[in-house]
């Protein structure tokens, strides 16, 4: 790979058959999860006219996931991983077909998609820990940045794709179809992940399962660089929380149905066009201080996102976000899995994964319950700017993550 290019080296996608099985699927999924993203937060919305709801269905299912990210990881580190990886998203489907028959009901049941969610959303968990500890096997490590950046960009695009087609679904013909086509694209999925080969974990002594949960929640504690960068993580994702106000929001802005898809793709496009341009991150020589950087400088794109006069404006703070958080996710996802040993690679995806996701719910009740005393304008902007000021102190803490310096290929 040329270290002087901008852009991203897809040459993975030729050399590895089994990476591209899993970019197909996941490409699909997260087209299909879109859809879902958009018509959930929607018929809520509908449902109840309460932002506060909205922000208590992502808040469970974020609570599902972090269940399922936990014994996911135990199970990751035992067991083989591509079958972990195929029960969850054959799983997920059903949940997705519960949706689509409860939206297709006269009169859709509130706690229907609740429970819904939480199914979904601890299937999904067991699978995103089981693929996570795969990765350095399908790719080698020396290829992780590589590999991560054009998984991301396969997510951030289908993420692009999908709220437009699901904002226009919702104009034309309510949240069903949505819902429908979401269970159809995640069934399809299972097709390319089938051709994986068996990924079986590297032996280990058995112990119980809480205890070896514990022994990796010890290890991700007492690393000095991954402790960090799961704390920037979960900062990273409570500003992403702020979609729950996306329809309030667009209220607002007096925003049509297909435009609130528009907001939704916002940060995937950012995203994407991080990286696709990330050809260099892998060669910088302190990794650390670009992930903290770029994290401040995100939450303050939040901060100021709700307060643009127009909702153009208010979608080009969303998509530097997305640009800038993807720049330090790549980071986060490098640096575990070169710094985490084989062993513990389940359950420390695991545990990063949760970290994140903690954040999202925490972040997604908290702007909820923010909108029940103010303006879900002067919800968004403060949470972006307590977020910044939390990023400075961290930035300020964590030393030997800022110092961190990687050996650069000559």
């Amino acid at each position: 790979m040329n270290r002087n290019s901008l852009l991203l080296n897809l040459s993975l996608l030729k050399t590895h058959p089994a990476f591209r099985a899993v970019f197909l699927a996941r490409f699909i999924s997260i087209v299909s999860l879109g859809l879902l993203g958009v018509a959930v937060p929607v018929q809520i919305q509908t449902l109840t006219g309460s932002s506060l709801q909205v922000g208590l269905a992502v808040t469970l299912t974020g609570s599902a996931m972090f269940i399922g990210l936990m014994m996911g990881g135990v199970l990751a580190d035992r067991h083989e991983r591509r079958r972990l990886i195929i029960l969850a998203r054959s799983t997920c489907g059903v949940g997705f077909i519960g949706l689509t028959i409860n939206a297709a009901l006269p009169e859709p049941s509130l706690a229907a998609i609740y429970l819904l969610g939480v199914w979904d959303g601890f299937f999904g968990a067991l699978g995103v820990t089981a693929l996570l500890a795969a990765t350095p096997a399908l790719v080698g490590r020396e290829n992780l940045m590589q590999a991560s950046a054009i998984t991301m960009l396969t997510v951030r695009l289908g993420s692009v794709i999908s709220p437009m087609i699901g904002g226009l679904l919702l104009a034309s013909g309510g949240v069903v179809w949505n819902y429908a086509l979401a269970s159809v694209g995640t069934f399809i999925t299972l097709l390319p992940l089938l051709s994986l080969p068996k990924l079986a974990p590297p032996p280990q002594a058995r112990e119980n399962p809480l205890l070896s949960l514990w022994n990796g929640l010890r290890f991700l504690v007492g690393h000095p660089i991954i402790g960090g960068i799961a704390l920037v993580g979960a900062l990273l994702t409570m500003a992403s929380a702020v979609r729950v106000l996306y329809p309030a929001l667009a209220g607002h802005w007096q925003m049509s149905a297909a435009q609130i898809g528009l907001m939704y793709a916002a940060v995937p496009l950012g995203a994407a066009i991080g990286a696709l341009t990330s050809g260099r991150i892998a060669h910088h020589a302190t990794p650390g201080r670009v992930m903290l950087g770029t994290g401040v400088v995100s939450f303050i794109s939040i901060g100021v996102f709700s307060l643009m006069p127009v909702w153009g404006l208010g979608l080009a703070c969303l998509a530097l976000f997305g640009y800038l958080s993807a720049i330090s996710s790549l980071l986060q996802y490098t640096l575990i899995q070169t710094l985490t040993p084989d062993g513990m690679l389940g359950r420390i995806n695991g545990l990063w994964t949760a970290q994140n996701v903690t954040g999202d719910a925490i972040g997604a009740a908290i702007l909820g319950g923010m909108t029940v005393a103010m303006t879900p304008v002067a919800a968004a902007s403060s949470g972006g700017f307590a977020l910044t000021i939390c990023g400075v102190v961290l930035a300020i803490v964590l030393v030997q993550l800022r110092r961190y310096q990687q050996t650069v290929p000559a």
